[in-house]
């Protein structure tokens, strides 16, 4: 499987971006995709997951209100709307695919390449 992530960029605090993460090779529909980031100097973290129907979705506290995953399985493609961004949101974010229907793990089967975002205060 092959995750090409994009949407990226620089923006102000309180500006919003989207971020696309497009499959290839796979069967994307029976996965659970997951959404991460790793800021400078700092581990990587998780920031949110979709089951593999949007039934549940799964967010870190500091994103909750603000981010929103989303997934088009007609597109091969899940999303991450993120509103109300924070200089503390600046990372390079990286979606993860699992095959895993339900859940994304802290060890995902699959990375895409990570786009960078960055909040200007």
């Amino acid at each position: 499987v092959q995750l090409q992530a994009s949407g990226g960029g620089l923006v102000q605090a309180g500006d919003s971006l989207r971020l696309s993460c497009a499959a290839s090779g796979g069967t994307f529909s029976s996965y659970a995709m997951g959404w991460f980031r790793q800021a400078p100097g700092k581990e990587r973290e998780f920031v949110a997951a979709i089951s593999w129907n949007g039934g549940n979705t799964y967010y870190v506290d500091s994103v909750k209100g603000r981010f929103t995953i989303s997934r088009d399985n007609a597109k091969n493609t899940v999303y991450l709307q993120m509103n109300s961004l924070k200089p503390e949101d600046t990372a390079v974010y990286y979606c993860a695919a699992q095959r895993n229907p339900l859940v994304v793990t802290a060890t995902p089967d699959y990375w895409g390449q990570g786009t960078h975002v960055t909040v200007s205060s």
